[in-house]
């Protein structure tokens, strides 16, 4: 049986408060089910309040960044060591934000994947295409390209991976691949695992183009989606369990 993932991605949001009221809105409603893990990543300073607040529940918690560098003269950079330090499960790589935001590169995102695994954290490995990539008809040699540099520098770590499809195009933006669009993608995603790793079926692969609670369903329903990554919808407890909802009805 298929085993889903629902990750919150609270980007840059939050502040402890409305935190604890959040989270306080979630947990208690979550089924501890062999068939959903549920997890939320956040703001870096937020880690020891969800540490705090989730563990014993069956929210999982990660981070929404990690350092390519082990340690040293790196101010403001959080390292894989100090994630570990509250427990993390999960950490975002290469989020289409950090890559057109912070201009970091294939190589970038593949070495703090890299990072993650050392330290025993699973990095969600985020590939997508913008919409004129899209449209220039590059969505298969984007995201291939993408995912071929974090498979090559973790190696055999490869069925330790959870990858995460977001069509920039679709994130933030209303906007959504269609079930079909998104399967695709995936399809591809997963036969390119298939060549590197002989364990690529238990490989997650999260669709993270504007999920929510109308469309999850229909997301989830597709042979190779595995969960989602989930934005704007996180923040808003009824449409969060929704999606956690849908995962468990398929």
């Amino acid at each position: 049986m298929k085993r889903y993932l629902i990750a919150g991605n609270w980007k840059m949001n939050g502040q402890s408060v409305g935190n604890a009221d959040l989270l306080a809105a979630i947990t208690p409603h979550l089924p501890a089910s062999s068939q959903v893990d549920v997890a939320v990543c956040v703001p870096a300073p937020y880690l020891a309040q969800v540490q705090q607040v989730c563990q014993g529940t069956p929210m999982q918690w990660g981070a929404q960044d990690v350092s390519a560098h082990e340690a040293g003269a790196y101010t403001g950079e959080v390292s894989a060591d100090m994630l570990s330090d509250f427990k993390t499960r999960y950490v975002l790589v290469g989020h289409s934000e950090r890559r057109q935001y912070h201009g970091e590169t294939s190589a970038v995102v593949a070495a703090k994947a890299q990072r993650a695994l050392a330290k025993g954290i699973t990095p969600i490995v985020c590939v997508g295409e913008t919409l004129q990539e899209r449209e220039a008809g590059q969505t298969n040699e984007v995201v291939k390209r993408q995912l071929a540099a974090v498979i090559q520098q973790v190696a055999h770590c490869v069925s330790e991976l959870v990858v995460a499809y977001e069509p920039v195009w679709a994130i933030g933006t209303g906007r959504t691949a269609s079930p079909e669009q998104a399967q695709l993608v995936h399809a591809l995603l997963r036969a390119q695992l298939r060549a590197a790793s002989a364990h690529a079926e238990r490989i997650r692969i999260l669709y993270g183009g504007s999920m929510n609670a109308s469309n999850a369903a229909s997301l989830l329903a597709q042979p190779d989606i595995d969960g989602g990554l989930i934005g704007g919808a996180s923040l808003k407890p009824k449409d969060f369990l929704a999606i956690v909802a849908a995962a468990l009805a398929q």
